[in-house]
């Protein structure tokens, strides 16, 4: 085991509520990937946090609101969340997003 790789054998995932499952892909203190399954519907309620997050729409297309505007991002699209911004998803078919965060978020381990 490296800490440098992550392997999809490896991958935990865990239920974050709403149908929409969650699994840290790799982690390091200064950096964390994750992964969140998102079925049709599924929302990612309004929240912050002090942490940069850089997200990928891998699959599927959601609807995201950062701090009061909310766009359409499909599958290739990505997004930026500053720290302590108000954002939430809604998922308009099943999807997956793959964010990353800086620094780590600790609550997710």
């Amino acid at each position: 085991m490296s800490e440098n790789f992550s392997l999809p054998k490896g991958v935990v995932w865990v239920d974050s509520g709403g149908g929409v499952m969650r699994a840290v892909l790799s982690e390091r203190p200064e950096l964390m990937m994750v992964a969140f399954a998102f079925p049709e519907g599924g929302v990612g309620a309004l929240h912050s946090h002090p942490h940069v997050q850089s997200s990928f729409v891998a699959e599927g297309r959601f609807e995201v609101t950062i701090e009061g505007e909310t766009m359409t991002v499909p599958k290739g699209g990505s997004f930026i969340v500053p720290p302590s911004a108000l954002h939430g998803v809604k998922a308009l078919e099943k999807g997956l997003l793959i964010d990353a965060f800086t620094p780590r978020r600790d609550d997710f381990l």
